[in-house]
């Protein structure tokens, strides 16, 4: 109610108090974050205590405060041109971390009226409710709130699949296991020329030892006779490496699905796994629980780490061994290795390797009895 015509500015912000513990994890983003300009915008809160104020300029987007789980999120018109700022402050000697919007300039008339909506998103970070506000209200990608991560081309789908396939069977355990006979269906023909390679080489290995008993002494000679005879006998020993190549992508997509959406927290399988996003709750040095104490955390080794260590072992039995002593050592301790490093993973991870080392067991275990019948009866 004025004679004259004013201007104003929508302005929003967002605060926290105190520097939040987090959990520290590389491949997940803990703190201020945003979409700006159709860039991805994260800065962790040491970032904000050395520069105090970040500021940019964006059409539309959104920028919040984010944890692994929960979102607090601005959400500017989409057409309108704002002025952001991350910033950092002290208040009564406590830390505060603010992100805030200033919008496009506002001529009121006199006597007149204006409305400007702000919108604020805050909750759980589920992927269907931020794709469905998403598409609602045009916010450019919305859903990389959730740190999909570099793979996001590989870890997207992967979670939908998952969904599609949790929707069916209703339980998040069983969807990994047949997520994971799809991945083998799809690369399978590339894993069927991978083995064969790798059983025709495990048939080679007396010939290779032979060349090493002869020419040991000559590491040149050595190689030059081993490569012959690869020549010869139509074995690239490169090929067998395929299967770890195409595993190592969809095992840390996968790892990102588990560890970061909301939707695999607490979800449990069959048994004692009732979190498919925490570690295997037993440990092998309590007995799985039969005696009455908690091991240390770096010995709590539970059973689907030992089922997949195990796994690991028998599918390196039927590997080709290394010529070289040393080398041979050191793959024989790997599936103990692996073994105490994936204790900490995720449940739902290890199963998945497990499951997918039995499934590359049974084919790889068919190829080379396939492999030895063939190369008897071209003996013969």
């Amino acid at each position: 109610k004025s004679n004259e015509d004013i201007s104003v500015y929508p302005f929003a912000l967002i605060s926290r108090t105190n520097t939040p513990e987090t959990l520290g994890f590389f491949i997940l983003h803990e703190g201020p974050v945003g979409v700006l300009n159709d860039t991805l915008i994260e800065y962790d809160y040491d970032d904000l205590q050395e520069t105090s104020n970040i500021e940019q300029t964006s059409k539309g987007g959104w920028l919040g405060i984010t944890d692994k789980y929960w979102l607090t999120s601005l959400v500017p018109p989409s057409q309108q041109n704002v002025k952001t700022n991350f910033r950092h402050t002290y208040v009564d000697g406590k830390d505060r971390y603010q992100v805030d919007y200033l919008g496009s300039e506002y001529k009121i008339p006199a006597s007149g009226t204006i409305m400007h909506t702000h919108r604020l998103f805050a909750g759980a970070k589920e992927v269907d409710v931020l794709e469905a506000y998403e598409e609602k209200y045009q916010i450019n990608n919305f859903d990389l709130a959730i740190d999909f991560g570099w793979f996001y081309f590989l870890t997207k789908p992967i979670f939908k699949v998952l969904t599609w396939i949790f929707a069916a069977v209703g339980n998040f355990g069983v969807a990994i296991l047949i997520l994971t006979v799809f991945i083998k269906l799809l690369f399978f023909p590339l894993a069927n020329k991978s083995y064969k390679a790798m059983s025709k080489m495990r048939l080679l290995h007396p010939k290779i030892m032979n060349l090493r008993e002869r020419y040991g002494d000559d590491r040149m000679r050595l190689n030059q006779e081993i490569m012959a005879l690869y020549k010869k006998e139509k074995v690239n020993p490169a090929s067998g490496c395929l299967p770890i190549f195409i595993q190592i992508p969809v095992f840390f997509s996968l790892y990102k699905v588990i560890f970061v959406t909301i939707e695999m927290r607490h979800a449990p399988f069959f048994g004692w796994i009732q979190d498919l996003s925490v570690p295997d709750p037993t440990s092998l040095f309590n007995l799985f629980g039969l005696l009455p104490f908690d091991p240390p955390t770096f010995l709590a080794i539970g059973a689907w780490p030992i089922i997949m260590g195990v796994t690991m072992y028998l599918q390196q039995k039927l590997n080709p061994q290394p010529a070289d002593p040393m080398q041979a050592k050191i793959f024989a301790y790997m599936p103990i290795f692996f073994t105490f490093i994936l204790a900490s993973f995720p449940a739902g991870l290890v199963i998945y390797w497990a499951w997918n080392n039995i499934l590359s067991i049974i084919q790889q275990w068919y190829i080379l009895k396939q492999t030895e019948k063939q190369s008897a009866q071209n003996k013969s």
